[in-house]
């Protein structure tokens, strides 16, 4: 009988580390052949163009005022010169120089509720109210005309007040009526979901420049004699009805997506309409297309540059008004450049927002 001879394993390599921050490069970067080539190729690439970048920008970079110091530093290093000289016509535009503390007292006080707002402990109904009583602290203080406060016309707004109030008008005005325009689209009534549907697809079938020359120059003709509404509450309308209609087909998309069968059993336990929308049909739809109303938020915020056609100067239009001095207007890429930074900045904050938006509200539903 034959006994049975006891042979043991070989011993094996111990498991790759799935922590730290050699596994994060290789499960990020290294992982597989290609991924590796394609990491070695933009390393490369990184390597070849930074230093030139970096030479261009900060190194050999002009950051005083001296026009004839940014002259002689063409082609060699950036004038960031123009944004210390022209920096307080581009943040605030053509409003007056000695009543410039008013409109960033107003755009702090805006910036802090947003942040506010963005925070779920403050996620109840008194913020609407905190909304109202911004609104008319921001206009208060643009406008003035109060409490020994100069009267400043709307044409004179301009810079970030100007782009952050086009903005967040448009998006907090739009966004209920653009659910009521998702509900009216599906709407068994066939003289409501008409309505809808032709205003949907009528504002979304022209460009945001023809709404803006619209409401800009065309509205004024059918208005009564003597009558006038400020140029720039015409272009918060236009706005806000443009980009009602974009978010009106996101949040139908979301309604499109949920089981029916919630709704018939919502008014099997005998809940009205409305009661089926806000509790049960509403949270499960936006929670699913929050990217894409981000999405349209950043666009939305980024269209403000357009309204430059009705002689409203945002930031953009105040970059060109500033770079229209002929001792600065050779250095107009550092301008846009400045411009375009404050645009990264407010875009990609929206963005990293989004995300952990999305993660908060789909707890229960995203796969680990």
């Amino acid at each position: 009988m034959n006994s049975a001879v006891f042979h043991p394993i070989a011993p094996r390599a111990a498991p790759l580390s799935e922590v730290g921050i050699l596994a994060w490069l290789r499960r990020g970067f290294f992982d597989g052949w290609f991924n590796s080539l394609l990491t070695v190729f933009v390393l490369s690439l990184l390597i070849w163009a930074l230093p030139p970048v970096f030479n261009w920008t900060i190194w050999n970079a002009v950051t005083q005022a001296d026009n004839a110091a940014c002259r002689a530093a063409v082609g060699v290093g950036a004038c960031w010169g123009v944004v210390a000289e022209k920096g307080r016509l581009i943040l605030f535009g053509r409003y007056p120089f000695d009543e410039q503390w008013r409109p960033l007292v107003a755009c702090t006080i805006l910036v802090v509720l947003l942040a506010l707002s963005c925070l779920k402990n403050f996620w109840r109904p008194s913020l609407l109210l905190a909304w109202v009583l911004v609104y008319a602290i921001f206009f208060g203080l643009m406008r003035g005309g109060f409490a020994g406060l100069a009267y400043i016309e709307t044409e004179r707004w301009g810079g970030v007040p100007l782009t952050l109030l086009l903005a967040s008008v448009s998006l907090v005005v739009s966004f209920p009526l653009a659910i009521l325009l998702a509900l009216g689209r599906q709407s068994h009534l066939p003289a409501i979901r008409t309505l809808c549907v032709l205003f949907v697809e009528f504002v979304r079938g022209v460009p945001l420049i023809s709404v803006l020359f619209m409401a800009s120059f065309i509205l004024p003709l059918f208005m009564p004699q003597g009558a006038k509404i400020d140029v720039l509450l015409r272009v918060l309308i236009g706005m806000t009805l443009f980009t009602a209609a974009y978010l009106a087909e996101v949040i139908r998309g979301g309604l499109q997506a949920l089981p029916k069968g919630q709704v018939e059993a919502a008014h099997s336990l005998g809940l009205g309409y409305w009661q089926i929308q806000r509790m049960i049909v509403l949270p499960q739809a936006l929670r699913l297309v929050v990217p894409a109303i981000v999405n349209t938020f950043i666009g939305a915020f980024k269209d403000t540059s357009l309204v430059t056609i009705v002689s409203l100067y945002d930031l953009t239009g105040a970059v060109q008004l500033a770079l229209g001095d002929a001792d600065w207007r050779k250095f107009f890429i550092e301008g846009q450049l400045f411009a375009a930074a404050i645009y990264f900045v407010a875009c990609f904050a929206m963005s990293r927002y989004s995300q952990w938006l999305e993660s908060h509200l789909n707890t229960g539903t995203r796969r680990q």
